[in-house]
């Protein structure tokens, strides 16, 4: 795989059936680098393991994280996502634990360094049950990926900046980092991402290029809304001015729901354009 320049432009996306067709439309919206989305209805099979080794070879296109993401995830609104998402519902930790491993086991195989997820909403007091079962569940994951020799990163956003930095202590792995989305921040309203950036930075090894405005006030529980780059609250060129001030030199990848199909790629370009005129 290419080595990646400084504050590279990437894209998240999704593993799709055909792997050398989607590498290519990645490539004609102007990265070379990116994440790799997989969601609970892809098959690990060696063979989606071969084919898209073949293709990010073929193409000379850098992956440099894997997502997991489960079946049964609702991001309907905050109580939804507390019962649902990531190793917070207690019903099907045992399930996605074993799915973690294979998606890490597929990064593994495809030379990527790095695997992330949403862990859920973490509770607030470290002597909940669900805390310490997803504490432990979190270092066990650590531990696997560390084997592969791949970080774990944390995806930021739901909680505040302060209680993050908590649980990654309280894990105690070398290995686990942070993968920072500021528009997650916003959306969930856990705090200004500026401020929780430059808390954050020394853990942070990813960023994701997003945007988003606060949730409504009056709807109590309710998610803000996703923006076009440039268009939502988080401040993208005050944003990437603070990762140039502090020394960041990782990633950015744009990671962008905001689209119908036909407009879905020409709105991803005009995100890597917006971020490659910033970084």
């Amino acid at each position: 795989m290419p080595t990646l320049k400084d504050r590279e432009v990437g894209i998240f996306f999704w593993a799709e059936p055909d792997a050398l067709a989607t590498v290519r439309t990645l490539k004609s919206c102007g990265v070379n680098s990116g994440q790799l989305g997989v969601d609970g209805s892809v098959k690990l099979t060696p063979e989606t393991a071969a084919a898209w080794k073949a293709a990010l070879q073929a193409e000379d296109f850098h992956v440099y994280t894997v997502f997991a993401a489960y079946e049964g995830e609702s991001y309907a609104d905050i109580p939804t996502v507390e019962r649902t998402v990531g190793f917070i519902p207690a019903a099907t930790r045992e399930a996605r634990e074993l799915r973690t491993r294979e998606v890490i086991d597929l990064g593994a195989a495809l030379g990527v360094k790095s695997f992330g997820c949403h862990v859920g909403c973490i509770p607030h007091d470290p002597t909940h049950p669900d805390y310490v079962a997803v504490l432990e569940m979190v270092r066990r994951i650590a531990d696997y990926a560390a084997s592969h020799g791949m970080s774990y990163c944390l995806e930021t956003g739901q909680e505040p900046a302060e209680q993050l930095l908590a649980f990654f202590e309280d894990v105690a792995r070398p290995n686990v980092k942070i993968n920072f989305d500021p528009a997650n921040m916003i959306l969930y309203g856990s705090g200004e991402p500026i401020e929780a950036f430059k808390l954050l930075q020394k853990h942070v090894i990813s960023v994701h290029g997003k945007d988003g405005d606060w949730p409504d006030a009056a709807k109590p529980g309710s998610l803000g809304t996703e923006r076009v780059l440039g268009e939502g609250s988080v401040n993208i060129p005050k944003f990437v001015g603070t990762l140039k001030e502090t020394g960041y030199n990782g990633p950015i990848c744009v990671e962008s729901g905001v689209h119908g199909e036909e407009q879905r790629w020409q709105t991803l370009s005009a995100a890597v354009k917006l971020l490659n005129s910033l970084r």
